[in-house]
């Protein structure tokens, strides 16, 4: 798989999805969910876990995007940071929820959008679950050193830029160019999936 940005049928889904075609929307938004999940996955904490599912943030997030997709403005490079925008406060707001009342079911539960578009999203995040790739890359990224794991969820998942990944970390840009550059060699070496790094 290509980046979200490339030429071909990623600007040719980004240009039927702003003009509100559902389907390029769906081809678009499959193409990036294994990031997604993952990213959600790796940012979900044990403590956490009880009342959060990677599964529904991602059709959360497939929802929130599809209707915000008018507003959207940019190109395929600037999709990514947007979709990953919507996944951080989607992600907030249940852990939010989820300190409020613990059990509480997860975002899918309030969700009352028309079915078609929840089981589209409900078969795009069960496909992606059942991906084994994505369960060793996120088993190699959870054995790494804890500024690793933030390199490849900053630089790798969402796709920002050096520059704020370095304020975060309390780096130079120079320095996270040169660790993102060593650490991608790293996990590309050892056969994990790179279709889901920026």
């Amino acid at each position: 798989m290509g980046e979200i940005g490339e030429e071909g049928p990623t600007r040719m889904w980004l240009t039927q999805a702003q003009e509100g075609d559902q389907q390029g929307f769906s081809e678009l938004y499959e193409h990036i969910a294994p990031s997604l999940h993952t990213w959600a996955f790796l940012r979900i904490r044990p403590e956490q876990s009880a009342h959060l599912d990677p599964a529904d943030l991602v059709q959360e997030v497939w929802l929130r995007a599809w209707r915000q997709m008018s507003t959207f403005e940019g190109d395929g490079t600037y999709f990514r940071f947007w979709i990953f925008r919507i996944a951080k406060n989607v992600l907030l707001e249940a852990v939010r929820r989820g300190q409020k009342s613990k059990g509480a079911g997860g975002p899918t539960t309030r969700l009352n959008q028309a079915n078609a578009q929840i089981d589209h999203a409900t078969a795009i995040s069960q496909k992606v679950a059942r991906n084994e790739s994505l369960g060793l890359f996120r088993d190699r990224v959870g054995e790494l050193p804890e500024d690793d794991r933030k390199l490849v969820l900053h630089c790798g998942l969402e796709g920002l830029p050096h520059a704020q990944v370095a304020e975060r970390l309390g780096l130079s840009s120079e320095a996270v160019t040169k660790r993102w550059q060593r650490l991608r060699t790293r996990l590309a070496q050892s056969d994990l999936p790179q279709y889901l790094l920026a």
